[in-house]
């Protein structure tokens, strides 16, 4: 069976049934008489039922309409209590999402600004909680077009059509060599110098090799490669053991140190990832999300690149 009718009519019903007038009713409601009537008539239609007896002096309720009171009565009760528990529930998952920040990032970038982040915000007396997603730069898209984390930090990924890329910081791909290798001496390397080398590169599909290849065919150089990777972590033990020499984001090298390998930046051309913030359009960040970019902008404009080697 199908409801008709809605808890304003309900209302309209109880209000003329209390005071025994729809002119009183209305002035109950804040409403015309000629919406009071409309309702109780919606009412009577949907229930099959005549309500009220209506004379030129008085209103009068019908056995329908003393059945109803309880009814109606018991159902408006519900639907506020229903009110009241949610908009107290909503008040407690605001405050939650308020103390807690989800934010999507690619591994490269959590150690070299994450954690100095962190203990900025806790010193500057901040209290949120952080739920960091480590994922690819598409999953990052993902994750902050989907609304599973309220901002990312990422390369510039294939764009969701609801988000926005505003670059943050230029991440440059250099070559990372193990300690002692004989092209740690080369004032200048260039793309060149890798012709002859075992090159270790990302893995074709991946943003990285994406900027590689697409840098390789502008200047019309080759790309002579011997190993493909997927993991930093897993270029960066290839080349500890002599394997061969990754190419690999700047902040990668940094994030992941590791005494046995050094790195040197690679020019003409010089291959930049920018690196920055994605966020939703229409979403408002809380005061914890904005301080927190914030201190990660400072963090990120306060750096001057150490020499390679």
């Amino acid at each position: 069976m199908r409801i008709s009718f809605d808890f304003s009519d309900l209302e309209a019903f109880l209000a003329v049934k209390e005071t025994g007038s729809f002119h009183l009713a209305a002035d109950r409601l804040n409403l015309s008489q000629s919406a009071i009537t409309r309702r109780v008539q919606k009412l009577e239609t949907a229930l099959d039922s005549v309500l009220f007896e209506r004379t030129t002096r008085d209103v009068k309720p019908t056995l329908a309409a003393k059945r109803l009171q309880a009814r109606a009565e018991a159902i408006l009760s519900d639907a506020r209590e229903t009110a009241i528990a949610m908009r107290d529930e909503s008040v407690a998952f605001a405050h939650q999402r308020n103390a807690l920040v989800t934010v999507a990032v690619i591994p490269t970038v959590v150690a070299q600004v994450i954690p100095e982040a962190v203990r900025t915000f806790r010193a500057n007396g901040y209290a949120a909680r952080f739920r960091f997603l480590d994922y690819t730069a598409n999953k990052v898209a993902e994750a902050v077009a989907k609304g599973d984390a309220d901002f990312g930090i990422c390369s510039i990924p294939e764009l969701e059509p609801n988000t926005r890329f505003d670059p943050l910081f230029d991440d440059q791909i250099v070559l990372a060599y193990p300690q002692g290798h004989p092209i740690a001496a080369k004032p200048d390397l260039t793309w060149l110098d890798l012709d002859q080398v075992d090159l270790i590169v990302p893995a074709r599909g991946t943003g990285n090799r994406l900027l590689i290849d697409e840098a390789m065919a502008r200047a019309r150089l080759p790309l002579n490669w011997s190993v493909e990777f997927r993991r930093s972590t897993t270029a960066l033990e290839l080349v500890a053991e002599n394997v061969g020499l990754a190419l690999l984001p700047r902040s990668a090298v940094r994030s992941l140190r590791d005494p046995r390998v050094g790195f040197a930046a690679v020019s003409d051309p010089a291959v930049l990832r920018p690196i920055g913030f994605l966020t939703r359009h229409g979403h408002k960040a809380t005061e914890s999300e904005a301080a927190f970019i914030d201190i990660i902008r400072r963090i990120t404009m306060s750096w001057s690149d150490p020499e390679p080697r």
